[in-house]
């Protein structure tokens, strides 16, 4: 069975943690999205830093889009979809929180559901709060994600350019090739389920959510 002792594939030295800076996000939210696959998701809190590799992602496209947040327009609880792109959108499903990054301009209310990461840092952290030594079960799901992150509705409408306690980087720059990218539709909802708008990193499926059967490209 696999356990939280992965070694990590490059010392942290190494890693450039810088956050992505805000004109990565204030662009159409398909390009984002594909973008998103092989940077770093991280976190910090006072227990340290955790993080890892984003592999899966999925496209909400705003108000034409039926499974979109922002399709009846905006309220309290979405208000952040509305912001300029770089800002976290973290909403709760099933007690639980799933964490999104806002795209585009306060125009087009778009977003990027980020449903998994491969965990790379802060093993032992993401492990004692999704109360599970199992690698796989860290963070495959976007509410294990942020659970295992410790993110909540206190980060909805963070900058995420701060590069202080939520930010997306570079990392080790493994970003995947065109042919590494398997494009689905969405998991999970009840309307515009056949749009191809879920992007995978191929290589990484034991760290992806769904059955395996939604891994393979529809593009």
């Amino acid at each position: 069975m696999d356990t939280i002792l992965a070694p990590m594939e490059r010392p942290l030295c190494r890693l450039d943690l810088t956050p992505l800076p805000l004109e990565f996000y204030r662009r159409p939210v398909v390009q984002v999205a594909r973008e998103l696959l092989g940077r770093w998701l991280l976190r910090r809190t006072a227990q340290g830093l955790a993080g890892g590799r984003i592999v899966e992602v999925e496209a909400y496209l705003g108000p034409g889009d039926p499974a979109s947040h922002s399709y009846r327009g905006r309220t309290r609880k979405n208000a952040s979809m509305f912001s300029a792109g770089g800002r976290a959108y973290v909403y709760p499903i099933h007690s639980r929180w799933c964490f999104n990054v806002v795209t585009d301009t306060q125009r087009v209310p778009s977003a990027v559901l980020v449903r998994a990461i491969e965990p790379l840092l802060g093993l032992e952290l993401m492990a004692y709060r999704r109360g599970t030594t199992q690698l796989l079960q860290l963070a495959r799901g976007p509410a294990r994600l942020c659970q295992a992150l410790a993110i909540d509705r206190r980060l909805d409408g963070w900058n995420l350019a701060s590069g202080r306690r939520l930010w997306i980087a570079r990392g080790d720059d493994q970003v995947p090739a065109e042919e590494q990218i398997a494009i689905t539709p969405r998991i999970g909802i009840s309307q515009a389920r056949e749009e191809l708008l879920r992007f995978v990193h191929l290589g990484r499926e034991a760290f992806l959510s769904g059955p395996r059967h939604l891994h393979r490209n529809r593009q």
